[in-house]
């Protein structure tokens, strides 16, 4: 006999429905598998034998066909095809009657002992499944009912053989519960100083700028980076979903509802692989770490460290917010729209890179930076040096300006920025600068200097300008951008090299 059971496979962060097709007849007792199955799926014969007996079910002793169907696009790849598999042998051993699974779509990992396991990769799977009504394991109930609505739980295989013939009802997913309030975030009263690097953290934050800091060991740069995530809002729903996507599809732990409403803040060691940045290294193209910040912060401390190639694959992906993956079999393409906050000392020995101050000879300070390419260093909009706070600036009891107030602050920028039909100032593009950014003549003059002078490029100079109107919409008081507005964005782009760092 044969079955047909809808279930999804997963690619980078797509799902794509499927059908298990199982087919149970005569011939000499096997079992094979078509259909483009990874290695993964070519071993559920043993975990859903298994699972059969554990479950006091039979394996059938029969010749079994199980085809993947479309056979001839995608490989297929993940554990959540056992369940299927599994419902399919026992319809088509007429176990169970086919009308019992009309409608139904199952995603699902067996264990040895036929409990149902999640899977990663949940969300935009059961996504994928239409009008089907997906059947999963508990633990992958909130992210699909954020996706697909309705939802189906079973926790074991035995428990849903008797669901579906009806000795017993659907059990209740976990009823939706007040979850405790996320914990408590870093907040920027506690950093002592450092005027010129607050105010650009607060510019970043309101215009999603990428931003760097370049300062000795010690001077608040780690600190004032994890602190930017108190300034972001919560995420739209839109967004919200998308990042619950991209995080379900890494297999990463989900938040109690399902749902990821704050930005993400991601922090990869300066160890990290080409494939952990930005995606890839397998058959399912699994999301990198730029992916894994979508809608919310990518941190690179120890920006120097990164091997170059690694940063430099960044530079594509940070202009057009995606990232493309190709391979021989398949391509994806993965979101990656985050901002990025980086850090970097400015020489090996930690010091301030200057004579005096600093024991790297002149030749090791240009090797360090030279680590850092100059396309990558032009994406950043924001660069900023942060020296050691002074003596009384630490012992002071005062604190500084709490995350709150200065969110209220962003909170009306980003306001004017949406009035204006710019909701991010770093997404204006270079032909809509002259609407959203008008320049007066001194300001056009200060520019034509910094060109001349060969201390801006043409994507430099778009950056500036987006960046003067980010100040200008958090004072509240320009429409036009002027020289002094210039003025600050130019003071918070510092030069990048050996010879800037010497000087």
């Amino acid at each position: 006999m044969l079955a047909a059971i809808p279930t999804a496979s997963l690619l980078g962060i797509t799902g794509s429905e499927i059908t298990v097709e199982v087919h149970v007849g005569s011939g000499v007792p096997g079992f094979s598998i078509v259909g483009l199955p990874d290695e993964t799926c070519r071993e559920s014969r043993d975990r859903v034998r298994a699972a059969l007996i554990s479950s006091g079910l039979t394996w059938p002793n029969k010749r079994v066909t199980v085809n993947l169907a479309p056979a001839s696009t995608t490989r297929k790849s993940g554990a959540g095809l056992d369940l299927p598999l599994a419902i399919g042998m026992l319809v088509a051993s007429e176990v169970l009657p086919p009308e019992s699974v009309r409608g139904m779509a199952f995603i699902g990992e067996l264990g040895l002992d036929g409990s149902i396991r999640p899977v990663p990769g949940a969300a935009p799977m059961a996504g994928a499944l239409g009008e089907h009504i997906p059947v999963v394991a508990p633990g992958n109930a909130p992210e699909v009912r954020a996706v697909a609505g309705h939802v189906r739980v079973s926790g074991h295989l035995a428990e849903l053989v008797q669901v579906l013939r009806g000795d017993l009802p659907w059990p209740d997913p976990d009823p939706e519960i007040a979850h405790p309030p996320p914990p408590e975030l870093p907040d920027l009263a506690d950093v002592k100083g450092q005027h010129l690097a607050r105010r650009a953290l607060e510019v970043a934050a309101a215009g999603l700028h990428h931003l760097l800091f370049i300062g000795p060991p010690g001077s608040g740069k780690t600190m004032l980076a994890q602190r930017v995530r108190a300034l972001l809002p919560e995420l739209s729903p839109g967004r919200s979903l998308e990042a619950t996507l991209v995080h379900s599809a890494a297999g990463m732990k989900l938040p109690p509802g399902g749902l990821i409403n704050q930005p993400p803040f991601r922090a990869p060691h300066h160890t990290a692989t080409m494939a952990a940045m930005v995606g890839g290294g397998s058959a399912t193209l699994r999301p990198g770490e730029l992916s894994l910040a979508h809608t919310g912060v990518l941190f690179l401390d120890e920006l120097a460290e990164f091997p170059p190639a690694v940063l430099d694959c960044l530079r594509q992906p940070l202009e057009e917010r995606v990232v493309r993956i190709a391979r021989a079999r398949a391509s994806v393409t993965l979101p990656a729209d985050a901002m990025l906050i980086a850090a970097t000392n400015p020489c090996p020995c930690g010091g301030s890179g200057r004579p005096g101050s600093c024991t790297c000879a002149e030749s090791a300070r240009a090797r360090y930076l030279r680590r850092l390419s100059g396309p990558l260093l032009d994406r950043f909009d924001l660069r900023v040096e942060v020296g050691r706070p002074r003596a009384e600036e630490l012992l002071d009891e005062a604190l500084s300006e709490p995350s709150w107030r200065v969110r209220e602050r962003i909170d009306l920028a980003r306001s004017r920025m949406a009035a204006r039909g710019f909701p991010r100032n770093a997404d204006i593009e270079a032909s809509e600068l002259d609407e959203a950014a008008p320049l007066t003549k001194a300001a056009r003059l200060l520019l034509r200097k910094e060109l001349e002078i060969g201390r801006l490029s043409g994507r430099g100079l778009h950056r500036i300008r987006r960046v003067a109107r980010t100040i200008a919409d958090l004072d509240g008081e320009h429409e036009s951008i002027d020289d002094s507005l210039i003025y600050t964005a130019l003071q918070m782009r510092r030069a990048v090299g050996p010879t800037a760092v010497a000087a």
